[in-house]
């Protein structure tokens, strides 16, 4: 697994869409994944340090989490098919594993809120 850190949140000026680009730890090799404009926001709004009156869905997500006395181990992307990445939360919960699948983007999200790694296999790396 190869760590990655969230580089910045972008916006192409061509077709207004939203790519999260993450740059992999102690390299130059960045990983860029497209992403809905939610989830861009909430991302970006995290990295800058915003608050805001009510809870995202991430918050609420991070919340619930943390009352049921897990912890967000780290979130990895584990897979690239038919230009889709998914992702992987793994909780730990009462010193039980859990796996979750997930987006990547909500992974990313959550991540950045619990101040958890991210990873992504070496496979999707290179596919990437």
């Amino acid at each position: 697994m190869i760590e990655l850190a969230v580089d910045s949140v972008q916006v192409s000026l061509i077709s207004n869409q939203r790519v999260v680009l993450l740059k992999e730890q102690n390299a130059d090799r960045y990983l860029p994944i497209w992403i809905g404009p939610f989830e861009a926001d909430a991302i970006a709004l995290e990295l800058g340090g915003a608050s805001i009156a009510r809870p995202l869905t991430h918050d609420l997500l991070k919340s619930i989490i943390l009352e049921l006395g897990g912890t967000v181990s780290y979130v990895l992307i584990n897979d690239l098919s038919n230009n889709t990445f998914y992702a992987r939360i793994v909780l730990e919960v009462n010193g039980e594993i859990t796996d979750i699948d997930s987006r990547p983007s909500d992974a990313i999200a959550l991540a950045v809120r619990t101040k958890s790694p991210i990873f992504v296999s070496e496979e999707v790396m290179e596919q990437a």
